[in-house]
């Protein structure tokens, strides 16, 4: 039951700590100060809020891992801070249920007023091969990811010196989208990897290769052409290679493949970022609220759902109107003032005195860092570019990051970074992967006769071939043995003998396949009765008809 009805205290319930939620619990903090009849809860996946400004300076390590993020019980002091995701929203009980803990039991929260502020999610719904392949850039630990990943390709290169084709894929970046978040992503990657390469003694700076994938004839379309040109400039001096007009079509382990004006396109890579596309919450879909076509919550200027008086959408997730009618676009300026918008509004509900304030910004301006001390910023309508847009760009970001001791930190690290080399240290905090799905394109090899056996394949989707060499009068060509189909697997005899990869599964149409590494297929064969047996019988057939191991 809600505080109105029991005539306990009011409780608001904020969904998200992104910039929205968190700077509405903080937004209400203050409007409510001084009032013990209110108790604020914010639910949220962890327990920091990541300034995404200055994310992309993770992946060099300008500024320190920790040092984009602020935790929320040092920033929130009112507010009861819950690391806990929402499973779902009555909205007629006015009830949120939250995921279990340590111990699986009911976790079902009352409230007055509901804030919605979960934001975005990378989709990759109906791209084939991007969930499996694709790096999404959309948190800290994204961030971290993509820079580990960078470095370990940068490794693998120095030490593979005899395949061509898999020095192209290690030392080939290709980040997919030409919006803010996806420029500045490249422009730091690029100086970055640029950089370090330097310290490897295999690697030939002329070897690496920088893509930035936009499927419209400019990059930075929020932004005046002039100023677009220019970060073009900027970028392909620095040598990153701009692909317009393409879009990122579908990922393999080994490619990125593009959809342009001359058809499909692969772009060998093993690092691919995709900052496209976002859609709304999981959570946002599951409500039966009223929306937009593309998911966004339709709320009213004074970011009230429409048709329901208690619960309030900000950020991302809502489509919030300006005064002309158009929707606000999803920038962190408009998000922190429509927090404090919505503070007051709920303030003024709860007091029932007095009419409601809608909201009127129109933004302040746009930034994006380039790299090399250059950006592009259109402030007050003026077009500035080059070093006066970057320092303008770090003094101004620098000055809303929350809290002082945030903002020396780092000062201190961008002034440290003018002296000091680059971190060169990869951190593998995931351990060893389990299954994952694995996309494939036509002519794509699985795996090559004569390879060390490491992971077991199911065949989930498409065919493959099973090939081997001819040796004794074949002329050295290939001779295909089989057809494998959906529900087949291969490569578990190489790993059950120890034995190198005797044939070659090349793919024929489009194809997923499950993956098992040999740790997690070694258990299963260990500790399942049968299986080994059972395989093994599979691979008799098979050898009796000249098949794969």
């Amino acid at each position: 039951m809600n505080g109105t009805e029991t005539g306990a205290k009011k409780r608001v319930v904020i969904v998200g700590g992104g910039f929205a939620g968190a700077y509405a619990a903080q937004a209400l903090e203050r409007t409510l100060r001084g009032r013990d009849d209110v108790e604020l809860l914010l639910f949220c996946r962890e327990n920091y809020t990541v300034f995404q400004p200055m994310l992309p300076e993770v992946i060099s390590g300008t500024i320190g891992l920790t040092d984009v993020v602020t935790p929320l019980r040092r920033m929130l002091k009112r507010t009861h801070v819950h690391v806990r995701e929402i499973e779902s929203i009555d909205v007629a009980n006015k009830t949120v249920s939250v995921a279990a803990g340590f111990r699986p039991h009911a976790h079902v929260q009352p409230y007055d007023h509901l804030v919605l502020a979960p934001g975005t999610v990378t989709d990759f719904r109906g791209l084939t091969g991007l969930p499996e392949h694709a790096l999404p850039f959309k948190n800290l630990a994204d961030a971290l990811e993509l820079r580990s990943r960078v470095i370990r390709a940068l490794e693998e290169a120095d030490v593979e010196g005899d395949d061509p084709e898999l020095r192209r894929q290690l030392l080939t970046f290709v980040v997919a989208g030409g919006g803010f978040s996806g420029v500045e992503v490249v422009a730091e990657l690029n100086d970055f990897v640029r950089h370090v390469a330097k310290l490897y003694r295999r690697i030939d700076p002329r070897e690496i290769r920088v893509v930035l994938v936009h499927a419209q004839d400019r990059i930075l379309p929020e932004m005046k052409p002039k100023l677009g040109a220019f970060a073009q400039k900027i970028l392909r001096r620095a040598g990153v290679e701009l692909m317009l007009g393409y879009r990122l079509h579908a990922a393999t382990g080994e490619s990125a493949v593009l959809a342009g004006p001359e058809g499909r396109v692969h772009v060998p890579t093993k690092t691919l970022v995709s900052t496209i596309p976002a859609s709304p919450h999981p959570l946002v879909d599951s409500l039966a609220l009223p929306k937009t076509k593309n998911g966004r919550l339709i709320v009213d200027g004074t970011l009230r759902v429409k048709e329901h008086d208690d619960v309030w959408a900000l950020g991302d997730c809502a489509s919030v109107p300006t005064r002309d009618g158009s929707p606000c676009p999803p920038t962190a300026q408009h998000a922190t003032r429509q927090a404090k918008l919505v503070a007051e509004n709920i303030a003024a509900a709860l007091a029932g005195d007095g009419p409601l304030r809608t909201f009127d910004f129109k933004g302040l301006g746009k930034m994006g860092s380039l790299g090399r001390r250059k950006a592009v910023a259109e402030i007050f309508g003026l077009s500035i570019s080059g070093f006066l847009a970057w320092f303008l760009w770090r003094t101004i970001y620098l000055a809303k990051m929350p809290g002082w001791g945030r903002r020396l930190k780092v000062a201190t690290s961008w002034t440290l970074d003018l002296f000091l080399e680059p971190e060169l240290v990869e951190l593998r905090l995931g351990g060893a992967g389990g299954a994952v799905h694995e996309h494939f394109e036509p002519g794509q090899k699985v795996f090559s006769e004569g390879e060390l056996g490491d992971r077991v394949y199911i065949l989930l989707s498409g065919r493959a071939e099973v090939v081997r060499r001819q040796i004794d009068g074949g002329g050295g060509g290939e001779q295909t043995v089989a057809v494998l189909g959906p529900g087949e697997c291969f490569g578990e005899m190489a790993l059950l003998e120890s034995a190198p990869r005797n044939a070659t599964i090349r793919c024929v149409e489009p194809m997923t396949v499950l993956s098992i590494p040999k740790r997690e297929f070694g258990l299963l064969a260990a500790n399942v009765p049968g299986l080994r047996a059972s395989f093994e019988q599979v691979n008799a057939r098979r050898l009796a008809q000249g098949a794969v191991q």
